[in-house]
């Protein structure tokens, strides 16, 4: 399934039935009156926000929607029938933007979560409505008001609790794989992963989900490399694991080099918390693994473990602390 979480569509809701300017006439009825029904109400276009849903490419093809009119009125008092609503399905995260791209309608941020994003038009009025002492037989009916309709954006910003980032081959995605049930793209050269990816980790019975944000490199708040155009699905996770390679030549310039990145995007994303997990400690001795991870501790504020993925017991206690990071 290929990943988009940006598009424009357009909705058009269901116009209002009109009313009807029947008169009854039945053999053997001298005066029949007026008996014009009311018309339907126009259908809206509801959305609707699902679990089961992490892209919005539906809507890449399709982009026009319409819903039902509502039936006209009838004879004999029959009012007709309504239009049935459109629900469009969307991913928990989805934003709804007007044409401008920038005034926000609503945010879906619970599963079954619905917003009626186009009302539609009301049925019109059937002549019996106009029926008065002075009138006995109006011919008077009104028609039916129109459905909204008007462009929309939808913009998919990823929900969970922790986001992973990282210097492109830091091990992201292999770190997912190994605490979860995803299956990310895994190979040993640079922007294996070009789209984020989630998954969904347990321990004690407690549940957390992650994202992999594909990697970063300098210049990526500016549009360089994939960055920019994902940085915004970790501005919901409430926590940020930093992901760096322990044999990287120098680990604090690889640490500050994404921590810039971040913070020219977003000054929020420095306040979240963090996890920096040093991978691949299988490549080195475990006594060279203990004087890089002392030094590079030092001035940091955060939380540092070692990893390595290729060992179950490494692989479960960094499940177990990063369960801890989850309220």
């Amino acid at each position: 399934m290929k990943f988009l979480d940006q598009v424009k569509i357009y909705i058009k809701a269901g116009d209002g039935g009109a009313g009807s300017a029947s008169m009854r006439r039945e053999k053997f009825i001298e005066y029949g009156g007026p008996d014009g029904g009311n018309g339907g109400d126009g259908a809206s276009i509801i959305l609707i926000a699902e679990r089961n849903l992490n892209t919005l490419i539906d809507y890449r093809y399709t982009q026009h929607f319409k819903a039902e009119k509502g039936q006209n009125g009838m004879s004999k008092n029959k009012t007709g029938k309504n239009g049935k609503n459109l629900y469009l399905k969307v991913p928990i995260g989805t934003q709804i933007l007007e044409e401008d791209n920038k005034t926000l309608l609503f945010d879906f941020k619970k599963e079954k979560e619905e917003f009626i994003v186009a009302s539609g038009g009301k049925g019109g009025l059937g002549n019996t409505n106009f029926k008065s002492s002075t009138n006995r037989a109006p011919r008077k009916f009104t028609k039916g008001s129109l459905g909204e309709e008007f462009w929309i954006w939808l913009q998919l910003k990823t929900i969970a609790d922790i986001g992973i980032v990282g210097l492109p081959n830091s091990g992201k995605s292999s770190l997912l794989a190994a605490i979860t049930n995803a299956n990310p793209k895994i190979a040993n050269y640079k922007f294996t992963t070009i789209n984020p990816n989630l998954g969904v980790a347990t321990y004690d019975d407690k549940e957390i989900t992650l994202a992999d944000i594909p990697g970063l490199i300098e210049g990526a708040h500016e549009g360089v490399g994939l960055g920019l155009k994902f940085l915004k699905h970790i501005e919901r996770c409430k926590t940020l694991v930093h992901m760096i390679d322990i044999t990287e030549e120098n680990l604090d310039k690889s640490y500050y080099q994404i921590k810039k990145e971040l913070g020219n995007y977003s000054k929020e994303l420095l306040k979240k918390k963090e996890v920096v997990i040093l991978n691949k400690i299988d490549l080195l001795d475990n006594n060279e693994v203990k004087k890089i991870i002392s030094n590079f501790k030092k001035m940091k504020k955060c939380e540092v473990l070692p990893l390595s993925t290729f060992k179950k017991d490494s692989i479960l206690k960094i499940k177990k602390k990063l369960i801890n990071y989850v309220p």
